[in-house]
């Protein structure tokens, strides 16, 4: 190895050491010298139709491989983005934000030059990103910029959360140190100590007190990096467990003791008292915001609940903190009594998710959403990669029964309406590549499905021309209700606002550049539907398949858009 590198090739080479094989974004006159040394460092420049779009490519990309990046210009990029960033702040997704900027003698001069205020002010920006970024770094010297990086990187990794970095174009090239490129980013040990044994020791009194004991798998677990332990644990104790939908795709849903999304107050009136009356609920990686806790009524009562967090512990409202939430659930492992635990051996009577067959259909019937997400659900096999968008499409997905290893997007908490189309050319990126190298699971034809409504579509459509180009392995559902219908169960059940324009859905493949022969089509009745599932023209051709299922504007799934949808109605 060199003595010296470029700046650029640090940053790319620290990149490629954490696991991107991918950077996302739009080239800008500030960051083109900088794009000139992606491919040279062994990374795919992916190029977005926009900044937004990248960002929920890179966000998607992130979720699946642990770590994203994203390059965008000065200004008009890094705005554009910034949306994304927010999101993935939000919802833990480790992106980072590399933006190309001006010299910094234009900086330091005050130069009114284009992409800012006019101003002088060159600051502005970055202080946007301190809001939706956990790190950032400013290179403006040689010298310590490979310390910036690495230490903004650290923070990335430790908190699965954006960072953003700046490079001025005069920097691009500028030798650095490469002595530190010999040693990789790691997370920081934890240093085992007598309090942090003495919290586990009080959650392990718990759990051999608990009479009715219960599991709930929140979305965290991802970013906190304990999946795994945690299915060891649910495998261990055979537990009743549920997931959020944050949650749902993370752990085997083919387990005996796993009944799928708890819905609070739209569950089974059986699940509901059997969750309520739970004695101990033990929490992986809570995430309970409104929207991902079924309007806070999935959350359990606080004199039952045992939480773990990044670096806490909260036992029945008390919060004992400087626990890190890969060393609890490793010593929760390995120092249970299973002949101390609670063992179910008449297991309680709680419903699973199962799929649905057209033989539960009228063949000439319309396709609703009460029966759709299962039947769909046969389609899936191992390993793939489910998207469900913001609408009917986000909560239908969470009926579905996963097949080992299938990872599921839904909304959680940011919910920006067509985040899922750009999501799905970062995930369908990512999995492709970890099929190439053999590290998915064994599996190497799993796919990526989108589940998207019309509304939506017309968000984000520019970035089918990214999934072609790259010729993703995506399926792409469209579900074309006319409109906003999750906006319309909030409010303006029949407003014009919430209305689309009606495009010609099915066309928009061959206006992006597919071929000829790209596979669409098109269901309006259960007949149709399951013609096409038939068919196996899904599995047939690499790249994307399209198809638009025709669906009534006012019908929505079961639950909390239902429970809105009756509150508008009972208004006319």
């Amino acid at each position: 190895m060199p003595t010296t590198v470029k700046l650029s090739e640090y940053l790319f080479a620290r990149l490629k050491q954490l696991g991107i094989d991918s950077v996302h974004g739009v080239p800008g006159d500030y960051n083109l010298n900088l794009l000139d040394f992606v491919e040279p460092a062994g990374l795919h420049w992916v190029g977005n139709a926009n900044e937004l779009n990248a960002g929920y490519a890179a966000d998607g990309y992130a979720r699946i491989k642990g770590m994203g990046a994203l390059v965008t210009t000065f200004g008009v990029g890094e705005l554009s983005a910034i949306n994304a960033i927010a999101g993935a702040y939000v919802e833990r997704a480790a992106v980072v934000h590399i933006v190309g900027t001006p010299t910094r003698e234009s900086q330091d001069a005050r130069h009114l030059i284009h992409h800012t205020f006019n101003d002088g002010e060159y600051r502005r920006f970055a202080q946007m990103h301190q809001h939706v970024t956990v790190a950032q770094a400013n290179l403006r010297d040689p010298r310590t910029a490979p310390a910036q990086i690495d230490n903004v990187l650290q923070q990335c990794l430790l908190h699965s959360r954006p960072v953003y970095i700046e490079v001025p174009v005069d920097l691009v090239a500028a030798p650095v140190s490469a002595e530190q490129l010999k040693t990789k980013i790691c997370l920081p040990n934890s240093e085992p100590n007598a309090y942090q044994d003495s919290v586990i020791a009080k959650v392990l009194d718990k759990i051999y007190e608990a009479k009715q004991p219960v599991i709930l798998v929140d979305g965290e677990a991802r970013p906190l990096g304990i999946v795994e332990d945690v299915q060891k644990f649910v495998s261990h104790t055979k537990w009743p467990t549920w997931s959020s939908g944050f949650g749902k795709g993370l752990l085997d849903e083919t387990l005996p003791n796993f009944h799928g999304v708890y819905k609070g107050q739209f569950d089974d009136p059986k699940v509901q008292g059997f969750f309520n009356d739970s004695d101990l609920v033990l929490v992986f990686g809570p995430h309970f915001s409104t929207t991902n806790s079924h309007a806070s009524s999935s959350i359990p009562k606080t004199q039952a609940a045992i939480l773990i967090t990044d670096t806490n512990i909260q036992i029945n409202g008390q919060v004992f903190r400087d626990i890190p939430a890969r060393y609890a659930v490793s010593q929760l492992l390995a120092k249970i009594d299973s002949s101390r635990i609670k063992s179910y051996t008449a297991y309680p009577d709680l419903p699973r998710d199962q799929p649905e067959a057209f033989t539960s259909v009228s063949a000439d019937g319309s396709i609703t959403q009460e029966k759709l997400w299962r039947i769909l659900s046969t389609i899936l096999r191992p390993g793939d990669i489910v998207l469900g968008e913001t609408g009917t499409s986000g909560y239908g997905v969470r009926e579905m029964p996963l097949p080992p290893h299938v990872r599921l997007f839904t909304p959680v908490t940011w919910l920006s309406i067509g985040y899922m189309l750009g999501a799905a050319q970062g995930a369908a990126l990512a999995q492709r590549e970890l099929m190439a190298s053999s590290n998915y699971h064994g599996i190497t034809n799993a796919r990526t499905i989108l589940f998207i409504g019309d509304g939506s579509f017309q968000m984000t459509v520019q970035e089918l021309g990214t999934i072609i180009r790259k010729n993703l392995d995506v399926v792409l559902f469209l579900v074309n209700n006319e409109g906003y219908t999750i906006e319309r169960c909030i409010h303006g059940l029949k407003a014009g606002y919430n209305d689309v324009a009606s495009w010609r859905y099915l066309q928009a493949p061959s206006f992006f550049g597919a071929s000829d022969d790209t596979y669409t089509a098109s269901a309006r009745t259960w007949g149709d539907l399951q013609k096409i599932l038939a068919s196996g023209d899904l599995d047939k051709k690499k790249g994307l398949k399209m198809v638009e299922i025709f669906m009534d504007r006012g019908d929505v799934p079961k639950g909390p858009l239902s429970y809105l949808l009756q509150l508008q109605l009972a208004k006319q």
